[in-house]
């Protein structure tokens, strides 16, 4: 059986959109996604899907949660296959070790008119650096965002939905989704 992994955003973020992650593991078996396990409580789970056709999964998860909970979360779903292509393709991975620093943004889509210029001015400082790598973008601020805008504005400059997990919580996600393997 297919593994995939999904990524929430907008959970369990300073109260609000509370979504218990035991809850949440319970809710995928009832949907029929048996063997859920998590990361953290900011939503990262790998799961076996019967079949691998991310966008029904993803509306079926979110329409459940929206019954249940009455909220809309964000939800990229992806294959294990896609999460260890983000991962290999790393292409600082010389900053492997600054984990907290390095970060992915999984993308809905491949950007089709992306607004470069903005991205480099939106970074913050110099010693941060990026790429885009069809839908994946990775950015290693070794000084931190705090005074990057970029995390904010990410989805304008793109023009896809994102969602962004540091190094360390991308291949701890990859790591559960071998064990389902």
């Amino acid at each position: 059986m297919p593994t995939c992994i999904a990524f929430f955003g907008g959970i369990n973020l300073g109260g609000r959109n509370k979504l218990p992650m035991k809850e949440l593991v319970e809710l995928l078996d009832e949907l029929g996604f048996h063997g859920a396990r998590t990361v953290l409580q900011s939503g990262n789970v790998a799961f076996r899907c019967s079949r691998p056709q991310r966008p029904e999964i993803g509306r079926r998860i979110v329409a459940a949660i929206q019954r249940q909970y009455g909220f809309e979360p964000a939800i990229l779903v992806l294959r294990i296959q896609e999460l260890e292509h983000a991962v290999a393709a790393n292409p600082f991975m010389d900053a492997r070790r600054d984990a907290a620093n390095l970060h992915l943004w999984f993308l809905a889509d491949t950007p089709t008119d992306p607004d470069l210029e903005r991205i480099e001015r939106l970074k913050g400082p110099a010693s941060a650096r990026w790429r885009l790598d069809r839908k994946v973008f990775y950015l290693h601020a070794p000084d931190g965002l705090e005074s990057s805008r970029l995390p904010d504005e990410l989805e304008d400059c793109l023009g896809v939905t994102a969602i962004q997990r540091n190094w360390q919580v991308a291949t701890k996600t990859l790591e559960l989704g071998w064990d389902l393997a």
